[in-house]
């Protein structure tokens, strides 16, 4: 094997399916893997993804170990009982740096005791159009400053208990309408605004210290009207090394988004998007997960980004310092971050710093996470009605690959005289029945499904103890209901706290 060869496979960020260790990562990790990251796919019921995270530390003690949780909807340890942290959107209400500083730390500690090391998050996108489809309630808000300080305040939280951020998505994915999984979105706004705007909270992290930052499938006009900002020179070198200063990994997003690899015949696949986004300044690329059993599995994934790297090396395309450069940032990060005292202690011994980890809220800075969680989350409700005895509706609507198949729901066991509890989708509503008398409808984006809108709109209009529960970002069509309820989040911290607030609602009326 070469130098070369060693070190196309140290830039890669490779994933694979199921709960359990695949027999050919120990072969990858030997020629040279930079890491793993685990994704919704590795979450099993009856399998716990911490344990897998152990496992894969156990085998490769100084690879990248990373992991979406962001808090909120966004969880991966806790994706089959919803996030006990409040998410982004509720912190940003609440406003406060410090409790967000305690959640992160939270997150952290138990991603620390898993031996995971590296946190792609938090969201530093300014939501700055209410109805983007895809980050919503991830983002702290629509307010650049305020999306800094809390930005701020999570990269803090996490590096207290030994856990490196990737702020995300640069330079900014929150005036979009295109979800970059399924396609390829476009900011149009003047470089004054993105100035003002999408770089606010960026920059403030970059000052912070953070140790990565992950690119987004986007193309900023302003900067680059030709290529999203993975691939675009002039956005990661120009505008992130060189006026923002940044001198840590560019991590890259999913490269099988559609976004990157591209879709029909002017696709480039996930090996071409890998040439594209080293060459551009990125440093270690995120192949996304392994998903599709007709697709080919993630070693094989991997030779072909290998492949298609050295070909690029030796035709030109990618010059070789480059390439070297990329896997020197990663080395510094793994030397700085893998092995660390914290992160090299919880993989050890469950031990952050000096205090165990144990599971659940058993430990210090768990506990007061999740107690900070719940407060905020009870902070940024809004309208609750005193409604004993409701109906409670539960409609699913699509979520987005970012969220993927997290479990969501009112917790109804907290709720005094309930009468029912359904689940339904759109396509059950032309044959469901306005309901009558007290009625919760909890869904997370009402407006998403015009099947689902129309329904709801007519039960509220029709039913005057009809309430409607948005746990998604609230879309600015509500304003045409009189009776709806904004949580800012479906984790378990926020349906938590709704359930609890509702039920101290009807017991102040009774």
């Amino acid at each position: 094997m070469t130098e070369l060869q060693y070190a196309a496979r140290s830039v890669l960020l490779a994933g694979f399916a199921g709960p359990v260790v695949p027999s050919w990562l120990s072969r990858e990790v030997g020629l040279g893997l930079g890491g793993v990251c685990f994704y919704g796919n590795n979450v099993v019921p009856g399998h716990d993804l911490a344990a897998l995270a152990r496992s894969v530390r156990e085998l490769a003690p100084t690879a990248v170990l990373a992991v979406d949780e962001e808090g909120g909807d966004v969880t991966r340890l806790h994706s089959t009982t919803g996030s006990p942290y409040a998410g982004a959107a509720v912190l940003g209400r609440l406003d406060d740096p410090v409790v967000t500083r305690e959640v992160a730390a939270g997150i952290g500690a138990e991603l620390a005791a898993a031996g995971i090391w590296l946190d792609l998050a938090p969201c530093a996108d300014v939501n700055s159009d209410p109805l983007n489809p895809v980050i919503g309630t991830r983002s702290f808000g629509a307010d650049p400053a305020l999306v800094a300080r809390h930005t701020e305040a999570f990269v803090r939280g996490l590096a207290s208990v030994g856990v490196a951020s990737c702020v995300k998505h640069f330079p900014g994915h929150g005036d979009t309408r295109t979800d970059s999984h399924h396609g390829l979105p476009t900011v149009g706004a003047a470089e004054e605004v993105v100035r003002q705007r999408e770089l606010v909270p960026f920059a403030v992290a970059v000052a912070s210290g953070t140790p990565t930052v992950m690119t987004s499938h986007v193309v900023i006009e302003a900067f680059d009207p030709e290529r999203p900002a993975t691939f675009s020179p002039a956005v990661l070198g120009d505008l992130l090394r060189g006026e923002l200063g940044f001198d840590g990994v560019i991590v890259t997003d999913a490269l099988d988004m559609a976004g990157a690899q591209g879709s029909g015949p002017d696709a480039i696949g996930i090996p071409g998007a890998a040439v594209r986004a080293l060459a551009a300044g990125a440093d270690l690329l995120c192949l996304g997960p392994e998903s599709d059993p007709e697709m080919a599995p993630a070693t094989v994934i991997i030779q072909q980004v290998v492949d298609a790297i050295l070909a690029a090396v030796e035709d030109g395309t990618l010059p070789a310092e480059r390439l070297l450069d990329a896997v020197e940032r990663v080395a510094r990060l793994r030397e700085e971050w893998a092995m660390n005292p914290g992160a090299a202690a919880s993989a050890a011994t469950g031990v952050v710093g000096h205090a165990p980890v144990g599971a659940g809220d058993a430990h210090p800075v768990t506990r007061t996470a999740r107690e900070a969680s719940l407060r905020a989350a009870t902070a940024a409700l809004t309208n609750v009605p005193a409604l004993p005895g409701p109906a409670v509706l539960h409609l699913d609507t699509t979520s987005n690959p970012a969220i993927g198949e997290t479990t969501w729901g009112l917790p109804c066991g907290l709720l005094a005289d309930l009468r029912s509890s359904v689940r339904l989708g759109p396509d059950d509503l032309a044959a469901t029945p306005a309901p009558t008398g007290a009625t919760l409808i909890v869904v997370r984006g009402a407006t998403r499904d015009e099947r689902v809108w129309q329904w709801v709109r007519e039960v509220v209009s029709g039913n005057s103890q009809a309430w409607l529960v948005e746990l998604g970002w609230p879309d600015p069509w509500l304003d045409a209901l009189d009776r709806v309820v904004c949580t800012y989040g479906s984790s378990a911290a926020s349906t938590e706290a709704l359930a609890a607030a509702l039920a101290l609602a009807s017991r102040t009326r009774s």
